[in-house]
């Protein structure tokens, strides 16, 4: 098995804030992330995908391809959106960079063609703080 990883950006803004919560609740929780007016990441997206090369090409899966699946199901639905708010995927849920994650792999993973699987999405909120999810 090969693992290929192309990685993307997007810019968004959120804010973390339980609505069953009280202001105070919210803000001794989440701190500066549930402010009212929002705030913004520069996102790094990492997705992994996992198959054997091709006998005609040697690729795994061309990525140039790969990186038009990722901007047409997430990137274009993402960038420069507030994700509580214009994010379909969101709707509903609170707006953790977990929960995003999982959006972000349930949006790509059935847009992918057969011959790969998604293996990886790993995801920068910012150069200290990252996750990881394997479709568990």
């Amino acid at each position: 098995m090969v693992y290929i990883t192309r990685i993307e950006h997007f810019n968004a803004a959120h804010k973390l804030f339980n609505p069953a919560w009280s202001k105070e609740e919210n803000e001794a929780v989440f701190g500066k992330c549930a402010n009212e007016n929002w705030h913004g990441h520069n996102f790094e997206l990492h997705v992994t995908i996992k198959g054997q090369p091709s006998k005609d090409t040697g690729f795994v899966f061309d990525v140039k391809k790969l990186s038009i699946i990722v901007k047409q199901y997430v990137i274009d639905k993402l960038d420069h959106q507030n994700l509580n708010l214009d994010v379909d995927f969101m709707q509903g849920k609170l707006c953790s960079i977990e929960n995003l994650v999982i959006g972000i792999w349930n949006e790509l993973a059935p847009n992918l063609p057969p011959e790969v699987k998604l293996h990886r999405l790993k995801m920068y909120e910012t150069p200290l703080i990252y996750v990881e999810y394997h479709g568990e």
